[in-house]
């Protein structure tokens, strides 16, 4: 110790720690500087690409539709096999794919729907599922509910119970999309507070996607958890389920919680004005 305490109060270190400190400053700068080029290179090339991508998808994705071309004609073209061995070819292909299929119905997008399934792209999506990155994993969730793939329902739902409230959210949707009710009874059993926010997601979500059969909305009135009965009276009031009054008169009159019986009261009272 006493050695170190003189090296210290001589003072040489003090030269050598800077100049060390200088080429340590000057290194550091200089990869940061690399970095942050190459970065921009990176994302004007994709974006070059992308422009060229859409080209291709555009005039692909029209005789898939109005020309009916199946994806084993298309796989005949060995241009298009090399760019679909690219990641970032069959990611720009699905998220046109995604567009059009938001802006078209009927058979127009049952087609759209079996390209999804035939090219193999349902693969990248259930791959997304097991990324350690949840906004990786939402975006395969919103991919597969887009497309109605129900036999994912199950592997979804898990991702509502976990703790990242957007993927909780962003699951929740999906398996409300994807199976209705369904999507939502396990609520009845959560532990946690659901917010508002979460709440006003899962009634949005409903709406949205029109769902006819509310069968099972009632349950939620019977969890110990008063979010969960205040989702499912929020659900009754928007959604205007007038069948479900009985549990709603059920509730008001032998719930013990005086907030929920308010809420309960209230909601009657809108419904049958």
């Amino acid at each position: 110790m006493e050695e170190i305490w003189e090296i210290y109060k001589g003072g040489k270190w003090v030269v050598s720690f800077l100049t060390f400190s200088i080429y340590f400053f000057v290194a550091a700068s200089f990869t940061l500087y690399l970095y942050i080029v190459a970065s921009r290179n990176k994302k004007i090339n994709r974006e070059r690409l992308r422009i060229e991508y859409n080209t291709e998808i555009e005039k692909l994705l029209a005789s898939v539709i109005f020309e009916n071309v199946s994806f084993a004609a298309i796989k005949e073209n060995k241009n298009f096999l090399v760019l679909f061995d690219t990641s970032f070819f069959r990611e720009v292909l699905t998220e046109s794919l995604i567009n059009l299929h938001k802006n078209y119905e009927g058979i127009y997008a049952e087609k759209l729907e079996q390209f999804y399934k035939e090219s193999g792209l349902i693969k990248d999506s259930f791959k997304k599922l097991k990324s350690l990155k949840w906004e990786v994993k939402c975006k395969g969730i919103t991919e597969l509910a887009e497309f109605n793939i129900k036999e994912a329902f199950d592997k979804i739902i898990l991702y509502s119970k976990g703790r990242n409230k957007t993927l909780k959210i962003t699951a929740i949707n999906a398996c409300i999309k994807l199976g209705g009710t369904r999507g939502i009874v396990h609520l009845v059993e959560h532990p946690d507070p659901i917010d508002d926010w979460t709440q006003l997601n899962i009634i949005g979500a409903f709406k949205k996607h029109d769902i006819g059969d509310t069968k099972g909305i009632e349950l939620l009135l019977e969890s110990q958890n008063t979010t969960v009965v205040t989702l499912g009276l929020k659900l009754i009031k928007e959604l205007k389920l007038t069948q479900k009054l009985p549990y709603v008169v059920q509730l008001a009159t032998k719930a013990t919680n005086t907030t929920i019986k308010y809420e309960a009261q209230s909601i009657l009272q809108a419904l049958t004005v």
